[in-house]
């Protein structure tokens, strides 16, 4: 049930106006503004129905006493016999929602506070909407840059960045409905975490940020970061069964406010520096900035299979493996080291695409793309493709005899690009060597 304060020197008019809200209300009552500052530091009601002039304070004084002791726009409606349209005006300026002339009837008093209510409702509803974010109920990054900037130049405490580790991995195999079920259930250990009082947002992604009060302990931060990592790696198998092996955890970069600052920005910056140690050391740890610190190795639990799973392929498809170019490189180069090692042969393969005349209805990037996709089906896995600009395509073949092995596969190349529509746009020549080291 809604609560409203009313608030009347008069005690006659007072008696009669909580009889007209009794049956819908919870009311308050006070006869000075004084005794209802008091009733309104104890009870928060939702809204005040304040007679404007009353001995001492005025109601538009107690409205703004009110509003600067709590730092926040308190729904008024105001109850005055004065028939001065100035009495109005000032009251509106300080943000009064409604005024009220006395005497009024019961149902316009009833349906004015219910507007004003209503009103209230939609106000919160609107603001929880633009500051939590709509997945995890935390709040947004927007919201939690505003709350933080505030919180850090007035309170003491530990600002940490806090990072799922490993989350890309989740929507990869599992999809994306997976990994959001995954960032619920550490926005709900991240709260468990931390106290009612301290401040928690999601950045965006799998990238969180919280402000524990009073926080300066190393051995706090330990505890926090081993929490988190223990109940995210429980809550996922619950999700993903038992035989879930994605190294999920969490990685903690923490700032100590305010040894190290009190500007939200230049502490968010520190923060993400204590973090990029924690991942070039192995991720699911914490680290905590020390401007005259070195960089110190921070404790890891992954595990080998762990990082075997972090570099494994994953989406495993028939055919042959398509690389960017820089990638491909470091392949080829890998391969020119190691070439004497190998028993067979391996060799590479330039492909150009061509025009067959002036007909430019096909573009070459969509013909470039179904090439690649041609290339990655026609050859195997072992085999390594990459785009090199808009019309040349690099292959390395694997585990070969030379010529016999390279002749069949640009027959099969050349037969599979024949059965597709773009073939009659372009066509393609290529030339070949053997790797050496």
């Amino acid at each position: 049930m809604k609560k409203i304060l009313i608030v009347d020197d008069m005690i006659v008019s007072l008696m009669i106006t909580e009889n007209m809200l009794a049956g819908q209300y919870k009311t308050f009552c006070a006869q000075s503004p004084e005794e209802a500052m008091e009733v309104y530091r104890n009870e928060k009601p939702d809204m005040i129905l304040s007679d404007f002039r009353m001995p001492g304070m005025t109601g538009y004084e107690m409205q703004i006493a009110l509003q600067n002791e709590f730092h926040k726009k308190i729904p008024f409606m105001f109850m005055t016999a004065d028939k001065s349209d100035e009495v109005e005006s000032k009251g509106f300026d300080n943000g009064a929602m409604d005024f009220i002339r006395k005497p009024f009837k019961p149902e316009v008093l009833l349906r004015r506070v219910a507007n004003i209510l209503q009103t209230v409702d939609e106000i919160q509803d609107l603001k929880k909407t633009s500051t939590t974010d709509a997945l995890t109920g935390l709040f947004n990054k927007g919201s939690s840059e505003e709350e933080l900037k505030k919180t850090c130049k007035k309170s003491h405490g530990a600002l940490m960045m806090i990072d799922l580790d490993s989350f890309k991995l989740v929507n990869d195999i599992h999809g994306h409905a997976m990994g959001d079920k995954i960032l619920i259930a550490f926005a709900d250990i991240l709260r468990a975490t931390m106290r009612s009082t301290d401040l928690i947002g999601r950045m965006g992604g799998d990238e969180f940020v919280a402000f524990c009060h009073g926080v300066h302990e190393e051995s706090a931060i330990a505890a926090k970061s081993q929490f988190i990592n223990e109940k995210i790696v429980e809550a996922a198998k619950k999700l993903m069964g038992e035989d879930m092996n994605i190294p999920l955890g969490a990685s903690i970069g923490c700032v100590l406010v305010p040894q190290a600052g009190t500007d939200f920005v230049e502490l968010y910056k520190k923060a993400d520096k204590a973090l990029y140690i924690v991942k070039q050391n192995g991720k699911h740890g914490y680290n905590i900035f020390n401007e005259d610190a070195p960089e110190e190795n921070v404790e890891t639990v992954v595990t080998l299979s762990q990082i075997e799973m972090i570099l494994s392929e994953r989406n495993k498809e028939p055919g042959a493996y398509v690389l960017p170019f820089e990638n491909f490189r470091n392949i080829y180069r890998f391969l020119k080291r190691t070439r004497a090692g190998y028993g067979k042969t391996i060799c590479i393969v330039l492909l150009a695409l061509k025009r067959t005349g002036d007909d430019k209805s096909v573009p070459l990037k969509h013909a470039g793309e179904q090439f690649v996709e041609c290339l990655r089906t026609t050859l195997r896995r072992g085999d390594v493709v990459s785009q090199n600009g808009s019309n040349q395509f690099l292959v390395l073949l694997t585990n070969t005899d030379g010529h016999h092995d390279v002749t069949r596969a640009i027959s099969r190349v050349v037969e599979n690009w024949g059965n597709l529509p773009e073939s009659k746009s372009f066509y393609f020549n290529h030339e070949w060597a053997v790797l050496d080291a």
